[in-house]
């Protein structure tokens, strides 16, 4: 498979550590950039609007994936920036579409709640979307005023 994202930033709360581990080591072997930007331990409680905003505000033109326990609490967070377009998914074809039809930027996933094989097809389902544009565009502006 081809993609043409490369780098991605990702961050974690303490609930979402491993996860998030786990995805950088295979989101590297396959062919990706992600860029760690915490927590750096599932031992230590944390508080995961902070690391939504981490990510959130360094965020550019490439993807993220935040993660917490539910992925609920980071997606709310990180949807507080204008523009974020964060989507909680909890599986291909909603990320497939969130891309697609929302033009999401950043993946959320809870840890808690999908297996950590299942997180990887869903990240690289989102990494590999595209946004269809037309109908769509118009409803993402809407979004974004």
């Amino acid at each position: 498979m081809s993609y043409q994202v490369k780098k991605i930033l990702i961050s974690s709360d303490h609930a979402g550590f491993s996860l998030k581990t786990f995805l950088i080591k295979e989101l590297t072997k396959s062919g990706f950039e992600p860029v760690d930007l915490g927590c750096d331990s599932a031992e230590k409680s944390v508080d995961y609007p902070d690391y939504a905003k981490a990510l959130c505000t360094k965020l550019k033109d490439e993807f993220g994936i935040l993660i917490c326990g539910s992925g609920i609490g980071i997606s709310i967070a990180a949807n507080r920036f204008p523009h974020i377009r964060a989507a909680l998914c909890y599986n291909s074809k909603s990320a497939k579409l969130a891309r697609a039809h929302n033009d999401a930027n950043v993946l959320c996933l809870g840890a808690r709640v999908v297996a950590s094989k299942q997180a990887l097809m869903i990240a690289k389902a989102f990494l590999q979307g595209k946004f269809e544009g037309g109908r769509h565009a118009t409803r993402v502006c809407k979004i974004n005023s």
